[in-house]
């Protein structure tokens, strides 16, 4: 005996209601663009983020008739992309300028993406060596207790830094 299927949608091969296919699984069908929702349950961003980083140029949607937001697949790259760029520090404007080097036209392959961060390398080198600076400034300082920029003899001796005026000028860069 075969079982019922509904005269609602044809079966499809491949999934649940396919008797002629063992262990298959009902699983929607791999669309190619993504809702606002779907995007944001993808990639574990707010639906406010990702309409700001639209509103800054970083990922681009179309609208459908009902003026709802359709993103392509390729926007999940981009948005982890974002995120992971944030998370190192990139200003938003450089990964603006980064993702724009990036094709529109197609999925950016893996030579598109290492393209694109070799232009941070010497930037978050840079990042690096003062984040080094910082922790072991910090160290010394700790150490010592005296706690005053003005007479430390490890962080400014003699007090040279006064001629720079007011402000962190060993950490400026951070």
């Amino acid at each position: 005996m075969t079982e019922p299927v509904s005269s609602m949608s044809p079966a499809s091969p491949g999934t649940a209601r396919d008797p002629g296919r063992e262990g298959a699984t009902a699983e929607p069908p791999l669309t190619r663009e993504l809702t606002i929702g779907q995007l944001s349950e993808r990639s574990g961003v707010a639906h406010s983020a990702l309409r700001y980083y639209e509103d800054e140029g970083l990922i681009t949607s179309r609208r459908t008739s009902g003026n709802q937001r359709r993103y392509p697949r390729d926007t999940l790259r981009r948005v982890a992309f974002i995120r992971v760029s944030q998370n190192v520090g990139i200003p938003l404007a450089a990964i603006r300028a980064a993702l724009a080097e990036l094709p529109e036209n197609r999925t950016p392959t893996p030579e598109d993406w290492a393209r694109v961060s070799a232009g941070w390398r010497a930037d978050l080198a840079a990042r690096i060596a003062v984040l080094e600076q910082l922790r072991d400034g910090l160290t010394e300082c700790i150490g010592c207790g005296c706690l005053s920029l003005s007479s430390c003899q490890l962080a400014n001796p003699n007090d040279v830094l006064r001629r720079n005026g007011p402000g962190p000028y060993r950490f400026n860069s951070c």
